[in-house]
């Protein structure tokens, strides 16, 4: 924790640095915020031109000169009314606008050299203290993320403590470029997004279809095997659905604008838990029925401007792997532990091992429910992550305004982490749609529910996958797990032949039968991450045999099509 705070202060100063060069180099440019991220910094600018890559170059050049001089970091405090004029004075209207937001009468400023800054801080001693630092990308961004205000120009970095960190993780980003799920995605013929179509709309291909089919089919085995009931619902509702949801009251700004039929409104459902409990009350429910588990794979819609769109990772259509339970509370340890333990097992089937695990408690101000109640979900949370051996953070305030929840990130194969599985309490929706249960003395009695998700939404769990495989799925997820290749017209039918007994023997196979050289074919189905390619000439043909290729270029050398079928089977599963 400590290192982190430590570096959040070198990266938060090495974003100040970054402005101060970029003014200094590009007279005129306005400055907008320059905060710490995650994994580096960035700072926002006003200017009518692009910045291009070599002017990343000059900007790191200028940058190490600043260094150099190793400019003390000087605090001082202005009243609010003189920082606001000082600001508008030198043209800097964003600094000038968040200055005059400030609630105190003073602001706290920041100088190094002859750059100054509206910053609470802190920073390092001096500009001498940043030594290990790269700029990376320049990106566009609205003031304040309104698309309605200003476009300005993201420039991103990162800074380290050592030279060996910073070394590591360029490597890492390296890496990542080359896993980009989108670059898989368009290379491997899985998916594309079309401005034609409307951005943030995932066109499925074939292949991409097929993949989503073999993601879909173990996520019905493992909730049936889990007593879940799978249900389907509408893609719109009636606009009345999400007032009684408080959807409309509190997240309008994600949905999208009505559709009015015979005079009614609808809207495209960003959710999927109020038509879930519209079916719950179609009918009475015994103590005896409960837990009730409800799952489906339901779409939804939501509003996401487009400057976030991010290929299958920020969509503004996905399919959520959605589930609501319905329980008592003497029931709340025993079902998240099921529910925790059932996303664990999802997680490790498509290749997660490593997590992060958070309890997130109730927010300070924005909530619903009585205390005792999320007292009461929040232990019942921490008994079962302590059952379960798993190391858990909390994150203070983090639960949704309905109530507590746990969130699982998961660690890809160069050690980032993404956050997939999620389970929530909710206090609000039972209340709303006025749910009950008869109880054991025969009373209406109010059950708890729980949102619980174990892939996120699909569109994104996909896209992780992809990149952390770097496109070569295992085996059992590959759209295409054997390609047949003929090395002329001669093995036609006998390919042919081999394809037929490869899908009977529910082997995804295709057969490439283009007029093209061996060595070409075998490149071109090598570069589509096909785990096996099969190779058939006359030698093969005649002996009832298959020269075979593993991804990675493996040669296994010359089997039998039974044995060859029963490789498959024995080794891959």
């Amino acid at each position: 924790m400590k290192e982190q705070q430590t570096l959040d202060i070198l990266r938060h100063s090495a974003a100040h640095i970054l402005a101060a060069a970029v003014v200094e180099l590009f007279s005129g440019t306005k400055v907008a915020i320059g905060p710490s991220i995650e994994d580096g910094f960035y700072y926002d600018f006003d200017r009518p031109e692009p910045f291009s890559a070599k002017d990343l170059l000059k900007i790191e050049e200028k940058m190490r000169e600043i260094i150099k001089n190793n400019h003390p970091f000087i605090r001082s405090c202005m009243l609010k009314n003189e920082a606001v004029k000082e600001f508008l004075a030198k043209g800097e209207k964003y600094k000038a606008e968040i200055a005059s937001e400030i609630e105190d009468d003073e602001v706290s400023i920041y100088r190094s050299g002859e750059f100054s800054d509206l910053c609470r801080g802190p920073h390092i001693s001096s500009t001498g203290g940043l030594k290990y630092f790269k700029l990376l990308s320049v990106a566009g961004s609205h003031w304040r993320g309104d698309s309605s205000k200003e476009y300005l120009q993201r420039i991103y970095g990162t800074a380290f403590l050592t030279k060996k960190d910073l070394d590591d993780y360029l490597v890492k980003i390296e890496e990542s470029q080359k896993r980009d799920h989108r670059k898989l995605g368009k290379d491997l013929d899985m998916f594309s997004i079309n401005d034609a179509v409307g951005g943030g709309l995932v066109l499925w291909h074939p292949k991409g279809a097929l993949l989503r089919d073999i993601i879909e089919s173990y996520w019905k085995k493992i909730h049936i095997e889990n007593n879940y009931e799978l249900l389907l619902t509408p893609h719109i509702a009636s606009e009345e659905l999400f007032k009684i949801s408080g959807h409309l009251q509190t997240y309008s700004e994600n949905m999208y604008a009505p559709i009015e039929i015979e005079g009614n409104p609808y809207r495209v459902k960003p959710m999927n838990c109020p038509m879930h409990l519209m079916i719950y009350k179609t009918r009475l429910h015994s103590y005896r029925e409960l837990p009730i588990r409800y799952a489906e794979l339901g779409t939804v819609y939501r509003f996401e401007k487009s400057g976030v769109l991010h290929g299958l990772l920020r969509v503004r259509g996905f399919t959520q792997d959605d589930g609501h339970v319905i329980v008592a509370s003497e029931q709340l340890e025993e079902e998240i532990l099921k529910v925790f333990n059932m996303a664990a097992d999802c997680l490790k089937t498509f290749g997660f091992n490593e997590y992060r695990i958070y309890l997130a408690t109730r927010p300070e101000k924005k909530y619903v429910g009585k205390i005792e109640d999320w007292k009461k979900a929040q232990k019942s949370i921490e008994n079962t992550l302590k059952k379960t051996g798993y190391e858990y953070e909390i994150d203070e305030g983090g639960g949704a305004f309905y109530g507590p929840k746990i969130d699982i990130k998961i660690k890809d194969a160069i050690g980032r982490f993404w956050q997939c599985s999620t389970i929530q309490f909710d206090f609000n929706l039972p209340e709303r749609f006025n749910i009950y249960y008869i109880d054991s003395s025969g009373k209406k009695a109010r059950p708890y529910m729980i949102h619980r998700a174990l892939l996120g939404s699909l569109e994104r769990f996909t896209g992780v996958l992809l990149e952390h495989y770097a496109g070569s799925l295992p085996f059992w997820l590959s759209p295409v797990q054997v390609a047949i290749a003929n090395i002329n017209e001669e093995q036609y039918e006998y390919c042919g032949a081999l394809l037929k007994k490869l899908k009977e023997s529910g082997i995804r196979a295709v057969f490439d039968n283009r007029n093209e050289k061996i060595g070409y074919k075998i490149r071109e189905n090598a570069m589509q991450k096909i785990p096996y390619i099969a190779v058939a000439g006359n030698k093969e043909k005649d002996t009832g045999t298959v020269a075979v290729r593993a991804r990675g270029n493996k040669d296994l050398g010359v089997m039998s099509i039974d044995d060859f079928i029963s490789f498959i089977k024995r080794y891959t599963g």
